[in-house]
């Protein structure tokens, strides 16, 4: 049966991992989440205050047992990043069935990405817009674009920031504020996808193909942003023959050494607005 590896289980990763734990079809999950749940995140977080201080991932690992007594669910109380931890996080993906990434910053993405790619598994990411005006889930599997090439298309593809603040940039946009929240009712609707995808892909890891790899989701009306709501946006992003993070190999193909990966990250971070 299934067993997810997600980091993640803030406002947007719990519901994702409630939604697919329910489902008989999970049978293990893997969690990395190293934060406490603060005041602030009740509003929006399915953790009560009875929760505010707990840490994230053992109050998750309750809430998924009083539902799934039988599920297994193993916990990393640690940054997803940290360097100590990284032999056992890659043993850790190397027995899962499918990755969720509910992570809130790029570092996080482009590293689980290659967790990810390293290990062979499919994968999916899902991505709250600023303000709660829409949200991607996007899609991937061995072989198939990495995060770097879909990040890249959609920032040429799709533009978003348009208006001065409040800034409703998307990934692969500049981004100057990111913190206007986005209310529980949009978290859950893009959880939703996220989960309903993640279970199809869990079924189908070699033949899955719904015609996109990132499906954008809009829930407001922007001016010169969205003209509709609740309007769905399909891309199929190809794989990009100049990435050196996941290139193929032809004629003149050459492994890209350590420093070109250091630079070719670099240059991702900077295109999505970061220092």
């Amino acid at each position: 049966m299934g067993h997810v590896f997600q980091v993640g289980a803030g406002s947007g990763g719990m519901p994702v991992l409630d939604m697919l734990c329910r489902d008989s079809r999970i049978t293990q999950v893997t969690l990395i989440e190293p934060d406490l749940l603060k005041p602030h995140n009740v509003e929006r977080h399915p953790f009560g205050w009875s929760a505010v201080g707990q840490p994230k991932a053992q109050t998750a690992e309750a809430w998924l047992k009083e539902r799934r007594p039988d599920l297994q669910v193993r916990l990393f109380v640690c940054d997803l990043l940290d360097r100590d931890m990284q032999p056992e996080i890659e043993q850790a993906a190397q027995g899962c069935d499918l990755g969720i990434c509910a992570a809130d910053n790029e570092f996080a993405k482009f590293h689980f990405d290659g967790l990810m790619r390293r290990q062979q598994k499919p994968w999916t990411l899902g991505e709250v817009l600023s303000g709660g005006i829409g949200g991607f889930v996007h899609w991937f599997r061995p072989g198939g674009p990495c995060y770097g090439c879909v990040a890249s298309h959609l920032q040429r593809a799709v533009q978003v920031d348009k208006s001065p603040p409040p800034d409703y940039s998307q990934p692969g946009g500049p981004i100057q504020e990111t913190t206007i929240p986005a209310a529980m009712a949009a978290i859950h609707a893009i959880a939703a996808l996220h989960a309903l995808i993640s279970l199809e892909l869990l079924d189908n890891p070699a033949g899955y193909d719904p015609g996109f790899t990132s499906l954008l989701w809009t829930l407001k009306k922007v001016p010169d942003v969205f003209d509709d709501a609740f309007r769905p946006y399909r891309f199929r992003i190809p794989r990009s023959a100049d990435c050196l993070i996941c290139r193929t190999a032809g004629p003149n193909y050459r492994a890209a050494t350590p420093e070109e990966l250091d630079v070719a990250l670099d240059q991702a971070l900077a295109r999505l607005g970061r220092d």
